[in-house]
């Protein structure tokens, strides 16, 4: 059956038509005369048999119908383009490539995956792996994503995936906040204001209880998004942070934090690389994923 599809001239003018609010200024962005792009419009309407813009003396503007179709036409334009830049970044590689749509959190990619993402750019330069910041679980179906690098207890439905790493917590405060007391105990912690992350309300609970302590005020203080904000606050001397160990290397080995006591946490979240059950014999993610393996190996056996 023949696909009932306008053709991608007429969208082209009418997505930049759309987003400009103007016919000339679309005319000047595609280099063609404006009438070119008012035919191309007309076309396109009929085709449809909607009215996509209300014309006056003022000039044009979308109906409520056309406003609806330019979020749809945008958001498609801009994965045909991707896809297209990715096929002629592959075909420059020699065929040898491709891209990687990446979910990660955001503490995460900065911390720990992009430190060591030059290593995986020297063995594979062809493939390009691409960002998107995603905080809390989420349907792969209503994105574009290939896979997710998240904190959890297990895989999501419908999905495969393999373990990295466990996640070990430790208490970091700043070096002017360590050096206040010549000496650290579980109980002094329960005294400074503790900073709370919002994805682990009752990280704070956890580690005074698996040292046999209860703290009132366990799950009192500041709240905060993203680790690398509990990092920050620590660091500017705001309170006392449980993070994830990995995710502080680096601000531990320049002073900026120090750990205030040896006794870690072992959270019930581990790191996992999560992608859906249809994308497994993609030969990029297998590339991406069997370099990830390894650098999850080598980092566990560097810190026991």
């Amino acid at each position: 059956m023949r696909r009932k599809l306008p053709s991608t001239a007429a969208l082209a003018a009418f997505e930049a038509a759309a987003r400009h609010q103007s016919f000339t200024k679309a005319a000047a962005e595609l280099a063609v005369t404006q009438s070119a792009v008012c035919r191309q419009i007309a076309s396109l309407e009929s085709f449809l048999g909607v009215s996509l813009f209300r014309r006056g003396q003022r000039g044009v503007g979308l109906t409520e119908a056309g406003q609806r179709y330019a979020r749809s036409v945008a958001a498609r334009l801009d994965e045909v383009e991707r896809d297209t830049l990715d096929l002629m970044a592959q075909a420059g590689q020699g065929g040898q490539g491709g891209s990687l749509e990446l979910a990660v959190v955001p503490t995460f990619a900065t911390q720990w995956l992009l430190p060591r993402l030059g290593r995986f750019h020297a063995l594979h330069p062809g493939i390009t792996v691409h960002f998107s910041s995603r905080t809390r679980p989420f349907l792969f179906a209503d994105t574009e994503l290939d896979a997710a690098i998240h904190p959890g207890v297990g895989l999501w439905p419908g999905t495969e995936g393999r373990l990295l790493m466990p996640e070990p917590m430790i208490t970091v405060a700043s070096p002017s906040l360590a050096a206040s007391r010549p000496h650290w105990s579980p109980a002094d912690l329960a005294k400074l204001p503790l900073l709370q992350a919002s994805t682990r309300p009752y990280a704070w609970r956890h580690w005074f209880e698996s040292l046999g302590l209860t703290v009132e005020n366990d799950m009192a203080g500041p709240r905060l998004e993203l680790f690398s904000m509990l990092s920050e606050a620590a660091a500017q001397g705001l309170g006392v942070a449980l993070v994830p160990r990995m995710l502080v290397d680096n601000e531990l080995a320049s002073g900026r934090l120090v750990q205030l006591l040896p006794q870690e946490l072992l959270s019930d979240r581990c790191y996992y690389l999560i992608y859906p059950e249809h994308k497994a014999a993609s030969p990029v993610l297998a590339t991406f994923a069997a370099w990830l393996d390894e650098e999850a190996a080598r980092y566990r056996a560097e810190v026991g």
